[in-house]
């Protein structure tokens, strides 16, 4: 398995999609974090996607539902809940604080 240090952070083509996506907004990449990425990843079928904005101190949760994403945006002590991986249990704060 390719070690994911070595890896561009590009999906191609011909892989199949991965589970879940997380995006870490910066100034220079909020817009296309936002929106650009969402049509990308739809015609991916990527399942479920984070942003992850400490701008804006929030994470949303975008799952894909009928070709679109449906957006649940969390702050604070909300709890992240994720259809792909039920079990997981972390908060916005916790995943913004970047100590996990």
């Amino acid at each position: 398995m390719e070690s994911m240090i070595d890896r561009e952070a590009v999906i191609g083509w011909d892989e199949s999609p991965p589970l879940l996506v997380v995006e870490v907004v910066s100034p220079s990449t909020k817009g296309e974090d936002y929106r650009a990425k969402q049509w990308e990843y739809c015609f991916l079928d990527i399942p479920e996607y984070w942003i992850v904005d400490p701008l804006e101190n929030q994470v949303t949760v975008c799952t894909l539902a009928t070709r679109e994403y449906k957006l649940i945006e969390l702050r604070g002590e909300e709890t992240i809940q994720s259809p792909t991986f039920p079990n997981f249990k972390l908060t916005a704060a916790q995943v913004l604080s970047r100590k996990l």
